[in-house]
């Protein structure tokens, strides 16, 4: 059964995933720069990793983490300004997921 409706929402899926990986790499990076290798021994960092929780990052390490997120990808990705839309519990309980989230709508 050929449906070119499906294929090509299969496509947008596919195409999703692979871009989704791909930021969640730049982002895994990032933040191995900004608080160092030594401390993610034995931390897989992925989508629901908690930047408060798990990662325990300072809250200078989260504005210097931004920084590198707005140098890799350019202006388009202003964290600062993503941040400023939040509460402050938002900002607490975020996650990795929803900084890939946040970088994978900017560049759409």
């Amino acid at each position: 059964m050929n449906c070119p409706h499906f294929e090509e929402t299969a496509m947008t899926v596919d195409a999703r995933t692979t871009a989704e990986a791909e930021v969640l790499d730049v982002v895994r990076r990032l933040i191995t720069e900004t608080i160092g290798e030594e401390y993610l021994l034995d931390l897989e960092i992925g989508m629901d990793t908690s930047f408060e929780d798990d990662l325990e990052m300072e809250s200078i390490e989260f504005v210097k983490f931004g920084a590198k997120l707005t140098e890799h990808y350019g202006g388009d990705v202003d964290f600062a300004g993503f941040l400023a839309d939040k509460d402050l519990d938002e900002i607490i309980e975020m996650r990795v997921g929803t900084v890939v989230e946040y970088v994978l709508s900017v560049r759409n």
